[in-house]
């Protein structure tokens, strides 16, 4: 059963593994999380799994840390190819304090933002100490002292892991472990001209995508250009969804796509959204931009408990 912890709080962990092509591996790290997984998506591409987690602290806590053992178990780095950059066999695991699903009751009795952000701190380096120990995975913490970006920058050299051996473990590598805001993960999907040569096509599409992607990068805007299947992707992470909306990046990438002769294939969001995401996206777009309302944080948190 999902339920809320102290005063209606929600929490949420969007764990991030390096697997996005063997079914049977996907499936056993879902397993492992149990009744607090609301969501998989997987991409064959940036060899890529992202399994959203969300409940009470204590029910997401024990789910992370079977996810993790699991990916720790299964998937070795060594064989890892894929377009998305990675540290580990579990890349990602953030930590993300989630709104009162009643904000009236919240005002009266709930915990304010900074009681519920740490909440998610301490899950934080709890999360970090235990993988450190018990796998010998090293851990690097993102967060308020620095970005993911910054992690993958630097980790190892020159930046120590904060929990861990000092050194990669030899089939598993290091795990980034977050405290953060809500975000949405996204993909706009590119082609380049059908008159030409599919590799003249697919490098277009790639010069594209990468153009774009550093054009639109901002405080709240992170994202990559990245070849896929016969084209190119800009994959997004917008860390303020609500000054930056799904439609506005989907819209700035068709036409900067136009601009320079490729055309967009679709968009695709990654996990589940916030409900007002859907709230501030006109319906008759949803469908277009790969939105839906049985995806949302809020929904699937809904239908599991």
């Amino acid at each position: 059963m999902v339920a809320v912890i102290a005063g209606g709080s929600l929490v949420e962990c969007v764990v991030n593994i390096s697997e996005g092509r063997n079914r049977a591996t996907i499936d056993a790290v879902r397993d492992a999380g149990g009744s607090a997984v609301l969501d998989v998506h997987s991409d064959p591409d940036h060899h890529r799994s992202v399994l959203t987690l969300g409940g009470p602290l204590d029910l997401v806590e024990v789910s992370a840390r079977g996810v993790v053992t699991a990916a720790v178990a299964h998937i070795d780095l060594r064989d890892h190819t894929g377009v998305h950059p990675r540290l580990g066999a579990a890349d990602v695991v953030p930590f993300v304090p989630l709104p009162c699903p009643n904000p009236a009751a919240s005002a009266v009795s709930g915990p304010a933002d900074d009681q519920r952000w740490s909440l998610v701190l301490s899950a934080r380096q709890r999360f970090a100490e235990w993988a450190g120990t018990e796998l010998a995975v090293p851990c690097f913490l993102y967060g308020p002292e620095r970005s993911l970006p910054d992690i993958r920058r630097t980790a190892f050299h020159p930046l120590p892991p904060d929990t861990g051996p000092s050194s990669p473990h030899p089939t598993a590598g290091a795990t980034a472990v977050g405290a953060r805001t809500v975000l949405i993960a996204y993909n706009v999907w590119i082609a380049g001209r059908p008159d030409e040569e599919p590799a003249s096509a697919r490098a277009h599409a790639l010069s594209v995508a990468r153009a774009l992607a550093h054009r639109m990068r901002s405080p709240g805007v992170r994202c990559l250009g990245l070849p896929v299947g016969d084209g190119a992707q800009v994959s997004f992470n917008l860390t303020d969804p609500g000054s930056t909306p799904v439609a506005g990046v989907y819209d700035a990438v068709a036409a900067g796509a136009r601009s320079m002769g490729c055309s967009v294939l679709r968009g695709e969001l990654v996990g589940l959204v916030p409900a007002d995401t859907l709230a501030t996206t006109p319906r008759h777009r949803w469908s277009e931009l790969d939105l839906d309302e049985n995806r949302t944080i809020e929904g699937r948190i809904q239908a599991a408990s």
